[in-house]
């Protein structure tokens, strides 16, 4: 069976949010003592993702 794949579309403003708040989760990790292998790949891939242009079209929704 396939690996489940998810792509996100990120700003500038939300990359740093969120490389903040994995970086807080491994330092709080460390101080409980546990592992933090698992946080800091996923720091790795979001601090070099590649970038992409997309075109972002809002739905508004009618009531």
């Amino acid at each position: 069976m396939r690996e489940k794949r998810y792509h996100l579309a990120l700003d500038d403003n939300e990359h740093g949010i969120m490389l903040n708040a994995l970086n807080e989760f491994r330092n709080d990790l460390i101080e409980e003592e546990r592992t933090t292998d698992a946080v800091d790949d996923l720091i790795i891939k979001t601090a070099y993702a590649p970038e992409k242009r997309v075109k972002v079209v809002e739905r508004i929704k009618e009531r």
